[in-house]
């Protein structure tokens, strides 16, 4: 198992030195201004994902042990098409009131977000595949490709063909879901043959009801994420906007610890039914996910003010205080995720959906109060109140269930000897 965690551990940080690379080249060759507008349509590509993903998300990963593979295939690749349709004529509607529409998507980006988030679910069918079969090397194998693909057709795209809109980046990310997505394919094509039926209605049902719960969720998890955003929009210019744009990738880059324990603990409480083993494992993976954020977030954090304007130019002085106010929220985001992932792979999604509606209130009132006076500093506390909260009620909900006292949250003797156990286990296996 750790060696699963160390596997998606380091396909995270190339995920991070890539998204890096990205960052750096679209801050300095791009600027604030386009930065802000490619930020915006990811956001808007982000929304659009979770309707898609009510059937085709993540909930494949708690249903691909307990299902045929066609059968998730076909009910997948069916919603995808009907959301895409469904988004095609939800923009068309949108254009009969084109400044409202463009204050959502920034003009001239609509086709591109829409391919993209077509693709992308594709690719994110196939991700979702391989780890519900706990094959998570493949799983990171694929996450590999798509991102070197996207920093490499960053740079052509930028130094070559000389892209110097926002679009560079949604062109580069949309190249590196398509080679993903065809590597993908011919992984898991050769799993459908000698497969039987099922009955699709059943199956299309228990996948709807299970992914709606998570979708919300994760809708209203955006929201926390993301309202804040559309709120600067009437508050800051553009620049502005690609400068917490800059902030919050730097921040949130810290939660590929969080994320990459939390992938392997949903794989495994996925495959067992032993309520004592997933909450000792939700415990151990929660206190080495603190501690790791903990650390990453004290050397960001000691980074001077020079150092970022050396990294991505002279207009991005601001993001260091854009990191230290989110820096709070980001550590207890980690505990989040991972009390989340216990959650959604014990069949117990409601529970992140009631803790994100609890971080939606947050977010609406601190954004209304703290955005208007303080523009992307007071953005940047919100989202930490909002991380705060989603972790103080799961925690809750967990305690509750388990038994578990905050005490348990230090680090004992027995999570060592663990650690250490699983660091000879990797090592007589290499």
């Amino acid at each position: 198992m750790f060696k699963k965690i160390l596997g998606t551990g380091a396909a995270r940080a190339v995920n991070v030195l890539t998204q890096l690379a990205t960052l750096i080249m679209g801050t300095k060759f791009l600027g604030a201004a386009e930065w802000g507008k490619a930020f915006i349509a990811q956001t808007d590509i982000t929304f659009l994902l979770i309707g898609v993903e009510i059937v085709a998300g993540s909930g494949l990963v708690y249903f691909t042990p307990r299902k045929k593979l066609g059968t998730l295939m076909k009910l997948s690749y069916g919603w995808i098409a009907f959301s895409t349709i469904v988004y095609i004529l939800l923009f068309s509607a949108l254009n009969l009131f084109p400044n409202f529409y463009h204050a959502i998507v920034p003009e001239g980006y609509a086709k591109l977000v829409l391919l993209m988030t077509f693709v992308y679910s594709l690719h994110g069918f196939n991700l979702n595949h391989f780890l519900g079969k706990e094959k998570v090397a493949t799983y990171n194998w694929l996450f590999i490709i798509q991102i070197l693909t996207q920093v490499m057709m960053m740079a052509v795209l930028i130094f070559v063909l000389d892209i110097r809109t926002g679009k560079a980046l949604l062109y580069s990310q949309l190249c590196g879901y398509t080679l993903a997505t065809l590597v993908g394919w011919i992984l898991l094509i050769p799993n459908l043959k000698h497969e039987g039926r099922e009955p699709l209605k059943d199956s299309f049902g228990e996948l709807f009801r299970y992914g709606a719960f998570i979708q919300l969720s994760t809708l209203v998890s955006t929201l926390n994420k993301r309202l804040s955003l559309y709120l600067l929009r009437t508050n800051c210019s553009e620049r502005q906007i690609g400068v917490y744009a800059s902030g919050t990738q730097v921040t949130e880059g810290v939660n590929i610890v969080g994320q990459s324990i939390g992938l392997v603990e949903f794989s495994a409480l996925s495959n067992t039914d032993s309520k004592e083993r997933s909450s000792l494992l939700t415990l151990r993976f929660m206190k080495l996910s603190i501690l790791l954020t903990f650390t990453a977030l004290v050397v960001i954090c000691l980074l001077p003010t020079s150092f970022f304007e050396w990294i991505f130019s002279g207009e991005f002085g601001d993001i260091r205080s854009i990191i230290l106010l989110m820096a709070p929220g980001i550590l207890f985001f980690s505990a989040h995720t991972i009390l989340a992932n216990y959650f959604s792979g014990t069949g117990q999604p409601k529970y992140n959906l009631y803790a994100s509606l609890i971080g939606l209130c947050v977010t609406l009132i601190a954004a209304f109060i703290l955005i208007p006076a303080l523009g992307i500093r007071g953005a940047a506390i919100t989202t930490s109140l909002t991380y705060i909260s989603l972790f103080v009620y799961q925690w809750i909900v967990f305690r509750k269930q388990t038994g578990c006292r905050m005490k348990q949250l230090i680090p004992n003797r027995q999570d060592w000897e663990w650690v250490k156990d699983e660091i000879r286990t990797i090592l007589k296996k290499s």
